[in-house]
């Protein structure tokens, strides 16, 4: 395992963080952790070096508003003295807030959940505008500045969702010790992007990176076009290798969280996070990974992660789901495939969307979701 420093703090953390968002799960049931294998994943990581464990309010919930399955988990997980080996991050559900005593309410519930007295790293949940501005009014900072003083947090931090010209206010707000960030080869400019990267690490903060593969989309079964790219760049790395190594390469990147669904995920993901030094790409990397982001984008129909902040729809709509299927049928051109997966899918369907865009006011891509609906619609059916 390689590790490096985490910005100012002094901490130096495994470059390869475990991500608590995509566990595997039970019957396809999102808030049914197959408990039994995630804990043998996330302990064979740390037992590997892995020395970052992150985590959030809603992860692995049914319902955005309620609390998710993933911090109770982890709580568990770490039992038998793995919670001593590891930097513990989780999130203050920013779109729940709404007195000054409810941050302290959710951070107590928290602690509790996750069976600790302190949480090592604590973020501000998906940073935009409008959350950043609620936060600030409802005096956040003086939040964080309490929390820090009596141990209850060890670093603060903030993830971000927001428009490009916010991250630098943001940065400059506060003496953050680190931020999260989305960033991988189909990133560059999107959200905080490759400037924001910078311009954080710059200014000492650690930079963790969410969304390496972005939602798997650069791992797997790529579209053809994308892996004869990448083949031909003749290092023998799959299409994740190539994604993750890309992302390490940024001697700016303190740690990527990897969302880990399978044993086989974690095994090759530790394989490359004990090689991956920063500035090890040359000319021929770098010219691979544009080929192959050019070919993505001839491709790439609707650019959703699955995060699920659009969800709960108020009429049911499995947003994501739906999203999926249209990619499928766009990427590996196969209808039929794509069509039957819509169908056994037991959410409801992109023709029970009532055009309310709640969806679209959250979703961190930016995404036209209720046209990406209409298409869908018109893709497969009713």
């Amino acid at each position: 395992m390689l590790y490096r420093p985490f910005g100012r703090t002094g901490e130096s953390v495994s470059i390869l963080g475990f991500g608590c968002m995509r566990l595997p799960v039970l019957d396809g049931r999102h808030d049914q952790i197959d408990e039994s294998l995630a804990t043998a994943m996330i302990r064979h990581a740390i037992d590997q070096g892995v020395n970052y464990v992150d985590t959030a309010w809603p992860y692995h919930g049914s319902s955005r508003g309620e609390p998710g399955e993933s911090e109770p988990f982890v709580g568990r997980a770490l039992r038998d003295g793995y919670r001593e080996r590891v930097l513990l991050a989780t999130k203050l559900p920013s779109w729940l807030v709404d007195t000054r005593a409810s941050m302290d309410s959710f951070l107590e519930r928290q602690l509790e959940r996750l069976q600790t007295d302190h949480l090592d790293c604590y973020l501000l949940h998906g940073l935009n505008a409008d959350y950043w501005a609620k936060l600030r009014r409802l005096d956040v900072l003086g939040f964080l500045d309490s929390a820090l003083a009596d141990g209850r947090i060890r670093y603060a931090g903030f993830s971000f969702h927001g428009d490009p010209e916010l991250f630098a206010p943001i940065v400059d707000a506060y003496d953050w010790s680190f931020c999260q960030i989305q960033y991988n080869y189909m990133d560059l400019e999107y959200q905080a992007g490759l400037v924001g990267l910078r311009y954080a690490s710059e200014r000492g903060l650690g930079v963790v990176v969410m969304e390496p593969l972005r939602g798997g989309r650069l791992a797997g079964r790529v579209p053809e076009s994308v892996g004869q790219v990448l083949a031909a760049g003749e290092r023998g790395w799959s299409p994740a290798e190539w994604a993750l190594r890309f992302v390490w390469d940024d001697p700016g990147v303190s740690l990527l969280l990897s969302g880990m669904s399978a044993m086989e995920h974690v095994v090759e993901n530790l394989r490359v996070a004990g090689e991956a030094a920063a500035s090890s790409f040359g000319a021929a990397e770098n010219a691979t990974i544009d080929a192959a982001r050019q070919a993505f984008r001839s491709r790439m129909r609707a650019d959703c992660t699955a995060c699920r902040y659009c969800l709960p729809c108020p009429e049911g709509v499995d947003i994501p789901h739906a999203l999926a299927q249209l990619n499928d049928a766009h990427l590996y051109e196969d209808l039929a495939s794509s069509r039957m997966g819509y169908f056994m899918q037991g959410g409801g369907k992109a023709s029970e969307c009532s055009k309310c865009g709640a969806c679209e006011e959250v979703c961190p891509q930016g995404l036209p979701i209720r046209d990406l609906l209409d298409e869908a619609v018109g893709l497969f059916g009713e």
